[in-house]
């Protein structure tokens, strides 16, 4: 089988996961990307189209021209609907997402006919998202009997909405997050898939505790409290505090695997729940906080997560440092349930259980 995986950029490395394991099971994959990974994760077919708003300064100015139409929260107001829907929002942004396709039209062409882009059995569109905003790839694709599937990740439903045609053709809608279940009617959950054997487990704890916490963005983690926090222990010299930001992937690793303990978010301004930054920790058997919501336990199950918010992370914390075997009971019991819930294996067996349901054989 031939399998397309379309997004616009490799984020937290899963595409080139997603392709290994489809590699070993004997089918074709490739996966391209709009955007080069600021954090280096190889790539198969980048196109590095111009415009990445993935990248802080276009981000922040998407956000800023967005409180005209949506208030003091811009880019980040969550939209209403069940799926809420993209629509363009005013004249300037309908003028410039014109220009901007013009300029992307020719490099995206030439990547479809040299790659043969429509010659896939199956393509999944990573955020839900076609090339262009007429989603005139995916709707030729499906005319030629491509099966098409939406996978969707935090601001894709929250902030952006359901491409109108793309949801329409849909066979199968998946997501790595919870609080997305209740913003589509027909929509899957599958746990992030990981290489969870690629870490040993920590066997000693540093002389004084390790506290790490590493936001992409800190508003939505939350940020703010938890190094307040943090750096108020450090003065007390009761931890140490390294704050990991603006690094490459592989840097961010090597610093994170030196930790006890590792705070991911607290509060739900992110979405529910956990992502990539915890499936790391729990495979390095660190110790992981995080705000679980009561909504979660069921899909879950017996989680290894120290369960933390606003109000409760100073105390959950000066109770870890006062019993260190906690912290260790805590990180052994991540690896294995990592292990269990998010190896790559087990979360393509998955994938292939939704597959078979929408006619695929594999």
């Amino acid at each position: 089988m031939k399998i397309l995986y379309i997004s616009p950029e490799n984020t937290v490395g899963t595409l080139s996961l997603w392709k290994k394991a489809h590699e070993t099971n004997g089918h074709y994959c490739r996966t391209v990307t709009f955007f080069r990974s600021p954090k280096n994760f190889s790539e198969d077919i980048c196109l590095e189209l111009p415009f990445d708003f993935t990248q802080p300064r276009l981000s922040n100015l998407r956000h800023q021209f967005f409180k005209i139409y949506r208030g003091k929260l811009g880019y980040m107001k969550e939209k209403e609907g069940c799926p809420p829907r993209w629509e363009p929002e005013g004249f300037i942004y309908s003028v410039f997402t014109s220009i901007k396709e013009r300029l992307w039209k020719p490099i995206i062409e030439n990547a479809i006919t040299k790659y043969n882009l429509f010659d896939f059995d199956v393509i999944h569109f990573e955020s839900g998202m076609d090339f262009f905003k007429d989603e005139r790839f995916a709707l030729e694709a499906h005319k030629k009997g491509c099966k098409i599937i939406c996978h969707y990740h935090g601001e894709d439903l929250r902030t952006r909405g359901v491409m109108p045609n793309l949801d329409k053709m849909s066979v199968l809608n998946l997501t790595n997050e919870p609080d997305l279940l209740h913003k589509h009617s027909d929509i899957h959950y599958l746990f992030l898939p990981y290489d969870t054997n690629q870490f040993t487990v920590k066997n000693s704890l540093n002389e004084q505790i390790r506290v790490a916490h590493a936001p992409t963005n800190r508003y939505y983690k939350n940020s703010q409290v938890i190094i307040d926090i943090c750096e108020q222990m450090e003065r007390e010299e009761l931890i140490n505090f390294d704050l990991i930001e603006n690094l490459s992937h592989k840097e961010a690793l090597a610093r994170k695997q030196k930790a006890d303990i590792f705070i991911d978010q607290i509060g739900d301004l992110g979405g529910w729940g956990y992502g990539m930054n915890s499936v790391e920790s729990l495979s390095m058997g660190i110790c992981t906080l995080n705000t679980i919501q009561e909504g979660m336990i069921d899909l879950l199950g017996d989680h290894p997560f120290v369960n933390v918010n606003a109000n409760n992370l100073e105390i959950s914390l000066y109770d870890l440092v006062n019993n260190r075997e906690r912290i260790h009971s805590f990180g052994n019991k991540g690896k294995q349930w990592v292990s269990e819930k998010h190896n790559y294996k087990s979360v393509t067996k998955s994938l292939y259980e939704y597959y078979h349901t929408i006619g695929l054989k594999v």
